[in-house]
C-alpha cells in the first residue's frame, strides 16, 4: 500500500519554526502544503490505486483532493487513522461541518467528536495502527490502496517518520514495527 503524510498545515509551518502550538483547530494546509500535496499527487500519477483511505482532517481531506483527479477511485473516510491527540490541531470538525467543506465524501458514519478527547497515548495510538495493520492484511487490494493520514499514526503503523508531503510504499504484512522513536 502507499502511506502519504498530509502536506504542511498552518500548524506545521509555525510549530516548526517556534516549537510552540499556536492553537488553531483542525488547520487547513498553507500554500506550500497544496504543492506537496499535488506533488505527490503527480509522483503517483500513474500508480493503479483501487481506493483512498484518508483521515477526516482538513489537511488530510485537502491533501486527498488533487488524487480525486487522476484516480477514480472510492474514498473511504476514517477516523481510526487520525493524527495521535496531542495539540490544538488534533481537535477536528464535526461531520456536519465536513460534509458541507467536502460534499464529495460521505461523513455521515463518523460521531460528531470523531478525535479523541485529551492527550492520547502512546499505547492508544500503536493500539489503533495495529488494528489498522489487520484489517488492511485481510484486505485483497491492500496493495493497491492509498492511505493519507498524519505523522505519528504512519509512525505508529510502520515505525518509519515521514515529512509533509512524503509517501512511501509499504506492505502491511511484513513485519510490525518493534521500537518506535516519538519525536514530534
Amino acid at each position: 500500500m502507499f502511506l502519504l503524510r498530509h502536506g504542511q498545515s498552518y500548524f506545521n509551518l509555525h510549530y516548526t519554526e517556534t516549537r510552540v502550538d499556536p492553537g488553531i483547530e483542525d488547520p487547513e494546509l498553507t500554500p506550500l502544503g497544496r504543492a506537496q500535496a499535488q506533488a505527490a499527487a503527480l509522483g503517483l500519477a500513474e500508480t493503479r490505486l483501487t481506493r483512498i483511505i484518508v483521515s477526516p482532517y482538513m489537511r488530510a481531506l485537502q491533501t486527498a483532493e488533487p488524487f480525486l483527479a487522476t484516480h477514480d477511485v472510492p474514498v473511504q473516510v476514517m477516523h481510526e487513522v487520525r493524527e495521535r491527540t496531542a495539540f490544538v490541531c488534533d481537535i477536528g470538525s464535526p461531520p456536519d461541518r465536513l460534509a458541507v467543506r467536502f460534499p464529495q465524501h460521505d461523513f455521515s458514519h463518523l460521531p460528531a467528536c470523531w478525535w479523541h478527547e485529551g492527550t492520547e497515548s502512546v499505547a492508544e495510538i500503536t493500539v489503533r495502527a495495529a488494528s489498522f495493520r489487520e484489517m488492511m492484511m485481510a484486505q485483497a487490494d491492500s496493495a493497491t490502496t492509498l492511505l493519507v493520514s498524519h505523522w505519528a499514526f504512519i509512525l505508529a503503523f510502520t515505525g518509519i517518520s515521514v515529512g509533509n508531503g512524503q509517501f512511501l510504499e509499504y506492505d502491511p504484512h511484513g513485519p510490525a514495527p518493534s521500537e518506535i522513536v516519538w519525536r514530534p
